[in-house]
């Protein structure tokens, strides 16, 4: 699948700081990308440089092959993080307003329909929620009717279900054939709505695939943890089809063997209340390959 938008050999310096170290991947056009990595990881800076708000010391950013110039700037929408509406007017006067700045905007019944703002439509800026500012936002990022949207940290701060809401409005977007970029700190965003990641650190990549394939790459099995387990030092755990080891009084087995490994624990007499089954996910991933939370 052919790249829209690549970044080759990318880097920038700040004095003695190195944001970004020579940095390197492609967005195969149509799908969700997630740009994953804890503050200070270089994203944000990478992010700006292929959004052309910053240059970078070296390396190149190429948009449909061809170095970004004014007509990247026509074919792509941003959603920022921080973004100050205009005051004192509605919904439907920023939508028009921001309209005007582009030759073949989006029509405006569509924007509210995408974005669900029919309900907001005459509500003045300073009265929207969270979630109404995002969806405003989005819609807004979405006018000029891009090939490619930036969507930088968009749920952060919003209520589980208000994020659900935007998980659905993003989908929608895509689903028209448009190629999302994506900023989060929420694994569970990044897993339900990535086709591929890149996990950086450091101002480096340090692994890129599918969620699926590198969680499959990283890890073998789940994590069977039983937290009553008391007098398991007793039992003989060499018939387990596991690895066995001991957490703060808990029992934790790590197994490819899920229905053999309940069965010999039943048969041996382990106390399998309260007992919990923990797969992988993309922040044990991040934590194992850095030792540190995507949170951090």
């Amino acid at each position: 699948m052919n790249a829209i938008i690549e970044v080759r050999e990318l880097r920038k310096r700040y004095k003695d700081v190195t944001a970004v170290d020579g940095v390197s991947f492609g967005v195969p056009e149509g799908i969700c990308f997630g740009l994953l990595g804890p503050n200070g990881a270089g994203k944000t800076t990478t992010i700006e440089i292929m959004e052309g708000l910053i240059e970078p010391t070296a390396g190149e950013v190429l948009f449909r092959n061809r170095p970004i110039d004014r007509r990247f700037k026509e074919k792509v929408g941003i959603q920022f993080q921080h973004t100050a509406l205009p005051e004192f007017i509605t919904v439907q006067e920023t939508l028009k307003l921001f309209s005007a700045f582009y030759p073949h905007p989006r029509p405006l019944k569509e924007l509210v329909d995408i974005c669900a703002l029919e309900e907001i439509i005459d509500r003045d800026n300073r009265k929207l929620s969270g979630g109404q500012r995002q969806r405003l936002l989005l819609a807004l990022a979405i006018i000029p009717q891009p090939e490619l949207v930036f969507l930088d940290e968009p749920t952060t701060g919003l209520d589980p279900q208000a994020r659900r809401n935007f998980w659905s409005l993003i989908e929608r977007v895509r689903s028209e054939g448009t190629t999302v970029l994506l900023t989060t700190h929420y694994m569970d965003e990044a897993q339900l709505l990535c086709d591929q990641v890149a996990i950086m650190d450091q101002g480096r990549i340090l692994e890129i695939d599918s969620p699926p394939s590198l969680l499959e790459r990283h890890f073998e099995g789940v994590v069977v943890r039983l937290p009553n387990a008391g007098g398991a030092a007793g039992h003989d755990h060499s018939g387990l089809p596991a690895d066995v080891k001991r957490n703060n009084g808990a029992i934790e087995l790590t197994t490819t063997q899920l229905d053999d490994t309940f069965r010999r624990l039943l048969e041996l007499g382990f106390n399998l209340d309260g007992f919990t089954i923990h797969k992988p996910n993309l922040e044990d991933l991040f934590i194992k390959l850095t030792g540190s939370s995507l949170r951090a």
